[in-house]
């Protein structure tokens, strides 16, 4: 594997470049970029006029494009040599994980940011990310369009992308922050050494991994509501993207399991394993629990449905909410039905309730076929109708599985220490 600096042009990422550019920055600000010749200049001048202007704290500017094939090279280095503070640093290889780790690890500013060139959030919410790692309050710090008092102007698409995204950390990962994709991001020097040599993804992944392994090192994490307006012209490939974050939670996951992934102790970790013992009662004490629970979740699978199906197959619709409501399910019925707290066995509970999920989603494609055999063109209202009625089975066999088999080890051991 190439060290970072073999993979960099032009100037040191260690260096100031440009005449100007302070040697020494309270706060670097990385703007990664690829293929963005349009956008790099205007946001680059605003930007800097902003932080000249209206900012308390000495920052620098660094432009990372990492593998441009347009004329984004060009604009960077003009900007560099036009505005002080601005400099310009060029990696042949693509990836804005690899380009803010390489960025940042030969940084010698005291805190380490980035933005999304496109500046979807609103540049005021900058020193609200800053200032709590400039005095030690926290560690890392992140933008969230999640968390109450948000802003976001962006399509029911994304939105319903973001939202089933970070309950997929939540309850397969564990994480406590609101936001993992939010694409405006800082950290003090100190955690950032510690934690950046143990990250491996080079692409959109990398800010879960960062930020997970924050987490887990007991880091502070603040959380600063985002007044967001998404770009039109993201190049953001979704599905892509996606499938390489399932993949990268796999990974993760995985390795946090086994111990593979070593995460130093850094801050004050809250208790792991703590458990809940002797609240979830008898069965039909957890039975009316989990029709609470299968009542909501059905609701949230009809809501989901009706969304994904604007642009979605019955059967991809009905396939993607089904798998999503399910870990969401799995979770809570974990937690309010089964009394079982903390992230011990949280893996194979979620593992073995996917199982289930996969005996309601035969149930339920089942059903679609059938209606689609007596019916060509099947009303909406119809599909719902047949998909309801056969969730409603398929829950009563997850209840089942679940008393006798998902949590079933968990409860044993329970009774054994009582």
């Amino acid at each position: 594997m190439r060290s970072p600096d073999s993979l960099l042009s032009s100037t040191d990422p260690g260096r100031p470049g440009a005449p100007g550019t302070p040697r020494h920055a309270q706060a670097e600000i990385v703007i990664p970029v690829r293929n963005e010749e349009h956008d790099l200049a205007p946001s680059v001048r605003r930007l800097h006029a902003f932080l000249r202007n209206e900012f308390p704290v000495s920052t620098r500017i660094t432009i990372a494009d990492n593998g441009s094939t347009d004329g984004t090279w060009a604009q960077a280095l003009a900007l560099q040599a036009e505005l002080p503070a601005v400099r310009a640093v060029r990696l042949e290889r693509p990836g804005r994980g690899g380009a803010l780790r390489t960025i940042w690890l030969a940084s010698d500013a005291d805190v380490y940011a980035y933005m999304d060139v496109d500046l979807s959030t609103d540049l005021n919410a900058l020193f609200p990310l800053l200032a709590p790692l400039l005095s030690g309050h926290s560690d890392v710090a992140i933008g969230t369009r999640l968390a109450r008092g948000a802003r976001v102007v962006r399509g029911p698409r994304r939105e319903i992308i973001s939202r089933c995204y970070n309950l997929l950390l939540r309850v397969t990962l564990g994480t406590g922050f609101s936001d993992a994709q939010c694409g405006f991001k800082a950290i003090r020097a100190d955690a950032a050494r510690e934690l950046l040599p143990l990250t491996t993804d080079d692409g959109w992944f990398f800010d879960t991994e960062l930020l997970v392994l924050a987490e887990r090192a007991g880091l502070r994490i603040h959380e600063v509501p985002a007044d967001w307006i998404d770009d039109p012209d993201s190049r953001v490939k979704v599905a892509s993207t996606a499938l390489g974050d399932i993949r990268g939670i796999i990974r993760l996951g995985t390795g946090l399991a086994r111990g593979t992934i070593s995460v130093p102790e850094l801050g004050s970790p809250s208790p792991p394993g703590l458990q809940e013992r002797g609240r979830p009662g008898g069965t039909a004490r957890q039975l009316g629990r989990f029709v609470v629970v299968g009542v909501a979740s059905t609701l949230a699978y009809v809501l989901l449905y009706l969304l994904l199906r604007q642009a979605m197959s019955a059967q991809v619709a009905n396939a993607v909410g089904l798998l999503v409501t399910a870990i969401g399910n799995t979770a809570v019925n974990r937690r309010f039905t089964f009394g079982i707290r903390g992230r011990a066995q949280a893996a194979r509970h979620q593992l073995r309730g996917l199982i289930a999920f996969g005996i309601g989603l035969a149930l339920t494609s089942g059903a679609l076929a059938a209606l689609s055999a007596v019916t060509a063109q099947p009303g909406r209202a119809t599909e719902v109708a047949v998909l309801v009625v056969a969730n409603l089975i398929a829950t009563v066999v997850r209840f089942a599985l679940y008393r006798t088999w998902v949590f079933r080890a968990h409860s044993a051991a329970d009774r054994s220490q009582r």
